[in-house]
């Protein structure tokens, strides 16, 4: 059978059904299923339907009477605090362009990702953010279901590459290494040679420690990465013996001041070691990173603010061109590094000098 045969056996289906699936359409007409989705990639590129994951739907899926909307899928590992912003500002850029999200959250969980992703993709999107329960530091891990996906994909916060995927995806994500040169900098600026390092096992701190080595080696100065692990939210009231642990650490090292991720254990921290009788900047001073709650610590922290609207505005910016381009008309593929800002407030704002 000739490709314009079965074009027109397609788009036959497509009016009969509403939606059409790989599989079903390769036993129907006969061929493999690379075919199909060669055919349906060439009528998609024609305007006359609407590819999606496993399959393909009709250019207003909807229906006449409810209008054309574009459906556009958004992933993430979690929808509090980091991923709040980044939400708010797909969701901003989608609502300009009359397209709508749909949402889906992982909770960190690979097993969970997967179920997530079949439903948001299930639905008919157009387009997918996302944003992986898998950190760049366990790409290994990835396998070949990323390059399943068979509608436009925008990686945020996350660079997947060759060879643990087989082609190049956009992404838009913080550069978090150059955030922690940003904060130890600011303290280098401020007089501090020994610096103490505290990082919470999170995906972020793959990027952070990439930073933390390379500023080691540019600043001249001695670091000191902890082991000790503090707490993150909510268990703090069992946190004296680790925070005193770290501050010994600190003491020892001659370390006076710290970069901490993230916010909640550095205002910990603050508490703990004015308990212990230090002053705060003056024989301590504290930079958190991630700037979620660090304004409401006790004392104000310093803190390193990736641009998580930001991040979100310019990845569904992306994502939307590509859904959008005209039949025939390919989009380059980019690799968007945004700049993290660093907040100054009273945690670090006095030099060594000032300490007495």
């Amino acid at each position: 059978m000739l490709a314009p045969e079965r074009h027109e056996l397609i788009l036959r289906s497509l009016r009969r059904h509403g939606r059409l699936r790989v599989a079903e359409l390769a036993a129907e007409l006969g061929v493999s299923a690379i075919t199909v989705r060669r055919d349906l990639a060439e009528l998609d590129q024609a305007g006359l339907l609407r590819r999606v994951h496993g399959g393909a739907v009709g250019t207003n899926p909807l229906g006449a009477g409810q209008g054309a909307q574009l459906t556009l899928g958004i992933v993430v590992p979690n929808s509090t605090f980091y991923y709040t912003d980044v939400i708010r500002g797909a969701e901003a850029v989608a609502e300009r362009y009359g397209a709508r999200l749909v949402l889906g959250v992982s909770g960190y969980d690979v097993a969970v990702e997967a179920e997530r992703l079949e439903k948001v993709l299930g639905v008919g999107v157009s387009g997918l953010l996302l944003s992986t329960a898998l950190g760049d530091g366990r790409a290994a891990e990835l396998g070949r279901w990323l390059d399943d996906i068979d509608v436009p994909v925008v990686l945020m916060e996350r660079a997947f590459g060759f060879p643990q995927v087989r082609r190049e995806y956009d992404h838009v994500r913080t550069d978090h290494a150059y955030g922690a040169m940003l904060a130890l900098r600011h303290l280098v600026s401020l007089g501090h040679r020994k610096i103490g390092i505290n990082l919470n096992p999170t995906v972020t701190t793959y990027w952070l420690r990439k930073g933390i080595d390379e500023a080691a080696s540019t600043l001249g100065i001695e670091l000191f990465v902890s082991a000790v692990e503090l707490p993150g939210r909510g268990d703090e009231r069992t946190a004296t013996g680790e925070l005193d642990a770290f501050l010994d650490e600190c003491e020892a090292f001659g370390a006076h001041a710290v970069l901490m991720h993230s916010d909640e254990p550095a205002a910990r921290l603050i508490e703990r070691a004015m308990e212990r009788g230090l002053r705060i900047p003056h024989e301590l001073a504290v930079i958190a990173y991630n700037d979620e709650t660090a304004a409401m610590a006790v004392v104000p922290l310093t803190a390193v603010c990736p641009p998580k609207l930001t991040l979100g505005e310019t990845a569904c910016e992306l994502l939307l061109r590509k859904v959008k381009r005209a039949p025939g008309v390919t989009a380059a593929t980019q690799h968007v590094s945004l700049l993290p800002e660093l907040r100054v407030r009273e945690s670090c704002g006095s030099a060594l000098a000032d300490r007495i």
